[in-house]
């Protein structure tokens, strides 16, 4: 099986191109083929394209625990790139369909750069989901450690819980992250990110990733960790996202329809061995 591999900030994934009606791999080979060691090792996988009724091309992300994710920010830009790549898209901005909604893609810089219409975000309770009453996750309490921190939850198309942390370090991450990815109040498990504010057009975030773990780089989180920042009053509509891989741009136009740009690179490509997939 022919695969592509790219990073975005750090951020990589093995894009994996389908046989027309062929389905994706089971979990257990996601994993094999996804580990650092064992396998080509990445973040996860993008399998497609796949045929769309309503956009031009479909998407399936699969995170390397081998669980499927509604949609990812990095994901996308390296999606695009490998449909630019391959001379399957030019420079016009095209649709993909992703479990979490559709997008629209625009090829910047020759492929380097790739913008990501990432559509709108949502602090309501139901649409993340949240448990309890019907209501904006804003500004509530958690426990972490026996210390308290205030947290908001957000969705792009997949769950986010943005916690305000006076320094984010990737030990806290780590720490933390999976406490708050499994917690009950997220039934759908959730993304986790730690957040300091700069000032006004800056944030800095680490970053928990459900079904993947510390994360040098993500769209989704630094899309939903800017909307939270410019929710409360704390950002503009036009902000850069500094995250230990590198920095993201994001703009939101109309309240919360959110726009991401950021840089990819492409890594290799070759072929998966039998043995692997055995």
């Amino acid at each position: 099986m022919l695969y592509l591999k790219y990073h975005a900030l750090g951020n990589d994934y093995i894009v994996l191109r389908p046989a027309p009606g062929e389905a994706p791999p089971v979990v257990e080979t996601i994993r094999r083929i996804c580990h650092r060691h064992y396998g080509v090792g990445s973040d996860g996988i993008l399998f497609g394209p796949l045929a769309s009724a309503s956009c031009d091309f479909g998407l399936r992300i699969f995170n390397p625990d081998g669980s499927e994710a509604e949609k990812s920010g990095n994901g996308l830009r390296i999606f695009a790139r490998s449909l630019f790549d391959e001379r399957l898209v030019g420079e016009a901005p095209f649709s993909v369909e992703t479990r979490g909604g559709r997008v629209t893609c625009q090829i910047l810089q020759g492929g380097r750069m790739v913008t990501v219409q990432m559509g709108e975000v949502s602090f309501h309770s139901q649409r993340i989901p949240v448990a309890g009453p019907p209501r904006e996750v804003l500004n509530e309490d958690l426990l972490l450690g026996g210390k308290p921190f205030k947290f908001c939850a957000a969705t792009v198309g997949n769950p986010h819980c943005v916690v305000f942390f006076p320094d984010p370090s990737p030990a806290a991450a780590r720490q933390y992250g999976p406490l708050i990815e499994t917690d009950p109040r997220f039934p759908n498990r959730t993304n986790v990110q730690f957040l300091q504010v700069m000032d006004r057009r800056n944030i800095r975030i680490e970053i928990w990733e459900r079904g993947a773990g510390y994360t040098l780089a993500s769209g989704s989180s630094a899309t939903a960790a800017a909307a939270v920042a410019h929710r409360l009053g704390e950002c503009d509509a036009e902000l850069t996202v500094h995250m230990p891989g590198g920095t993201l741009h994001i703009q939101f136009v109309d309240g919360f329809y959110a726009t991401m740009t950021g840089p990819v690179v492409k890594i290799c490509e070759g072929v998966l061995a039998d043995e692997l997939l055995e």
